[in-house]
């Protein structure tokens, strides 16, 4: 069974995440992704599988992780141990099934980050935590198709972050108010895509406008 928590979860919490925009340049975009990333805290940035060209995914995900671990930025690619391997980057993130679940955490652990997506009941979320993976992502990528946080995977990564240990992301609306409902609830991570490539003031004003709500949310939450 998932281990239940003792205490709360430490400070911070409801940590920035970033998704990639869909049809990206690689070339073009490292700019403007490294200029968002010195605009306040972000904890991981996630490289969406938008498109089924191998080839094509490891050349997005070869010009994006140095960009990201230069500015101290942990970078997940989906799915692919072997873009995992050649693009260097820092963890895994797993949608498939929970026996490739299973087989990346073989490969994987305990040198690199693997983490569990495709989670759509609690069942599916304690399968998950059994096999010891390092986040468990409520919601999907593209699923910032709201303002808000869609209702079940933001109810989900409220029980999680209430109950178990391992770290909940949960994905947000393609507004940058959304993440306050999550750091209201105390989710440890809210991943953002639409709401910051997509902000009329640009992806710089968009990570620090997003930062000064978590802060400003999070000190009215702490006692």
């Amino acid at each position: 069974m998932a281990k239940k928590k003792k205490a709360p979860p430490p400070e911070p919490f409801a940590r920035l995440c970033l998704v990639t925009p869909a049809g990206l340049d690689p070339e073009a975009f490292a700019p403007v992704l490294d200029a968002a990333l010195k605009a306040g805290d972000v904890a991981t940035l996630f490289i969406a599988s938008e498109t089924s060209n191998a080839g094509e995914l490891q050349r997005i995900a070869e010009a994006l992780v140095p960009v990201a671990q230069a500015n101290g930025v942990a970078v997940i690619v989906p799915n692919d141990t072997r873009l995992f391997g050649r693009s260097g980057a820092d963890g895994l993130h797993v949608d498939t099934s929970l026996a490739d679940l299973k087989d990346a955490m073989e490969t994987l652990k305990p040198d690199h980050i693997v983490g569990a997506g495709g989670i759509t009941t609690r069942h599916d979320a304690m399968l998950a935590a059994e096999a010891d993976c390092d986040y468990i992502f409520f919601g999907r990528f593209d699923g910032d198709t709201a303002d808000e946080i869609f209702d079940k995977a933001f109810d989900l990564a409220s029980w999680w972050s209430a109950v178990f240990e391992i770290p909940a992301v949960v994905m947000g609306g393609r507004t940058l108010a959304s993440v306050e409902p999550a750091v209201d609830a105390r989710i440890e991570f809210v991943a953002l895509r639409s709401a910051i490539w997509d902000h009329p003031g640009g992806p710089v004003a968009a990570v620090t406008e997003v930062n000064r709500l978590i802060a400003a949310r999070q000190a009215e939450a702490t006692p």
